[in-house]
């Protein structure tokens, strides 16, 4: 019987195999009806010149191929030789314009970068381009568009003035927003606790009170000598105290003459953010930071409730929340739409600049090529280095082996031979490159494998229930409209555990010919999404019928005697021989 099970088991599995299907759709709502099903499995697609188009089957992560083994596809339509010559867990993709001689879109080029944190981004932008025409770094937006900025206010920094001026006389202060001076200060004892964060390459320390208010202090961090972490000295009440910070790291110390007391939480030989935390590249003071915490009773200069702005000195340069410790979170929506850059590229590649910055205000005018603009945002710095007037886009890619490669899609690397001339080229997963073939391009793209159904799936509502008293969602149900060619129609509801079945005669259910719709899941960014898993399985019943099969088995083979297998064992048998000493022996018989 448990033969018979597994058996049974066994082949209902190669039936749902063969002939079953299985995949998620995702669902718009208001779009109209699809039938495309991605199926968990890699395929190359080939749009060939002949018009055809070719998928080939491209699962690589076990046995990947090599330059020198390659996976050859064979012959396209033009003659030419495809093959896959390389596979990478991860790819990332980053955009490269490629110049046009005319139309097209501007493009610029530029890096920002910032001192204090020891980082340098950069990237290129499309001019009104949705996708291409941003850069969001968590502290500021920057956009391209075409035309000319406004006429530059008197009242703000000339372009010149900004692009020469010193640092320190920019980004010295914290905020050009003092809140004693709008709201007036508390004269009364309190209790403080702020966080400093200080620079030995920059005078600007980065602050953020988590209670009463600021203490008004000031601290300059003398760099490393001889070996040592450097020293630290801090200005409160008309007072100095110097602080060695290998000796005081992790030590309260009391501050001369106040109830305050300061400590070194941390300290950073040469301080960098690799994603999104503090780390120190190596133990060479090549940008010495430290975070310090004062905390006591004292009369705060300015109590952090008559900010409404919250703390806006503590600023994230990852493209999200601080994770510096002891430093407040990257400011929020109003604080970022605050801090924003709009650069612009008029018809004659005149370039010129709309900035918003907290610190600096409004200011907008023309900008150079190759010359700094000092944004007011902490001490960031942008640089437009190239522009394209006419321009393409286009995307390398390369394969990626740094810590976020986890969250990066793979890649397979193509090559093309035709007359004696090859072709290699990077392809990311969900993308589509070009190939320059004779006597015309082919497409060739790589991704999920998608596949028609005979029912079409239509959106018709995404509902998101959310728990008493908070945001946390407690469940999410979509309402669907099933259609088939022939006209027939259905509309149900799935969520989690409770999957919607079509059609739902009974007959069609038992033989697994129906679909069983299932919510998979949703984007929280866009509540007219839903991803829903597709199941048909016209081998259920038989995996079913297998697996009672398989626990009858096993049950009569433990608990029913007469369905025992019975085992040879030897048998004892006491025979007593006639002797005088009428000794009994004991004879193994077999």
């Amino acid at each position: 019987v448990t033969h018979l099970g597994i058996i049974t088991l066994l082949t209902g599995s190669l039936v749902g195999r063969i002939f079953g299907i299985e995949g998620t759709i995702t669902l718009f709502k208001g779009d109209p009806p699809t039938n495309r099903l991605l199926v968990d499995e890699h395929q190359l697609r080939v749009h060939d010149s002949d018009g055809v188009l070719k998928g080939y089957r491209a699962e690589f992560l076990h046995r990947p191929p090599t330059p020198k083994h390659p996976r050859d596809l064979g012959k396209l339509a033009s003659g030419g030789r495809l093959s896959v010559i390389d596979y990478a867990e991860a790819i990332d993709a980053k955009l490269n314009p490629r110049p046009l001689d005319g139309g097209g879109t501007p493009a610029l080029h530029f890096t920002i970068k910032t001192a204090m944190m020891g980082q340098r981004l950069e990237s290129w932008l499309l001019a009104d381009d949705a996708q291409n025409g941003n850069f969001a770094m968590g502290l500021a937006n920057i956009e391209l568009k075409r035309g000319k900025s406004e006429i530059p206010r008197s009242v703000n920094p000339s372009p010149a003035a900004t692009g020469s001026r010193d640092p320190e006389e920019v980004t010295g202060k914290v905020s050009q927003r003092d809140p004693s001076t709008a709201f007036g200060m508390t004269t009364s004892e309190t209790d403080l606790d702020e966080s400093i964060f200080v620079f030995a390459k920059t005078p600007d320390q980065i602050t953020h009170v988590a209670k009463g208010g600021s203490t008004g202090a000031k601290i300059s961090f003398s760099p490393p000598q001889d070996g040592d972490k450097g020293q630290l000295t801090i200005s409160l009440a008309g007072k100095t105290q110097t602080l060695d910070v290998a000796q005081n790291l992790g030590k309260d110390v009391a501050i001369a003459g106040t109830q305050l007391t300061v400590r070194i939480e941390n300290y950073w030989a040469d301080f960098r953010i690799q994603d999104g935390k503090p780390v120190s590249l190596s133990d060479s003071p090549s940008n010495p930071a430290a975070v310090v915490t004062i905390r006591g009773r004292g009369i705060p200069i300015a109590t952090s409730a008559q900010n409404s702005h919250g703390t806006e000195q503590a600023v994230s340069t990852n493209g999200g929340p601080s994770t510096i410790p002891n430093i407040a979170p990257a400011m929020n929506e109003a604080n970022a739409a605050e801090n924003h850059l709009t650069l612009f590229v008029a018809d004659d590649g005149a370039i010129s600049y709309e900035l918003d910055s907290r610190k600096l205000g409004h200011s907008s005018g023309p900008l150079e090529l190759n010359k700094p603009l000092v944004t007011g945002w902490a001490d960031w710095q942008l640089l437009v280095d190239r522009s394209l007037p006419h321009a393409e886009e286009w995307m390398d890619f390369t394969p990626a082996k740094n810590d976020s490669a986890n969250q990066l899609p793979d890649g397979i690397r193509v090559r093309v031979e035709q007359n004696g001339e090859t072709y290699e080229q990077w392809i990311s997963a969900g993308w589509q490159i070009t190939v320059p073939t004779l006597p015309n391009p082919i497409g060739v793209s790589y991704g999920w494998r998608s596949t028609p159904l005979p029912i079409a799936l239509e959106l018709l509502d995404f509902e998101v229930a959310r728990n008493e008293g908070s945001d946390a969602p407690a469940g999410f149900k979509s309402t669907l409209r099933v259609s088939t060619a022939e006209g027939d129609s259905a509309t149900g509801q799935c969520w989690m555990n409770h999957p919607f079945s079509f059609p739902g005669s009974w007959w069609r259910t038992w033989s697994g010919q129906t679909f069983k719709m299932s919510q998979a899941s949703w984007n929280p960014e866009n509540l007219g999404q839903s991803t829903i898993q597709i199941l048909r399985d016209p081998g259920w019943l038989l995996k079913w019928i297998g697996s009672l099969l398989i626990v009858t088995g096993v049950f009569l083979l433990f608990y029913v005697k007469k369905f025992r297998r019975q085992y040879a064992t030897a048998k004892t048998k006491r025979i007593v021989a006639p002797s005088p000493a009428s000794e009994a022996r004991e004879v193994a018989v077999s």
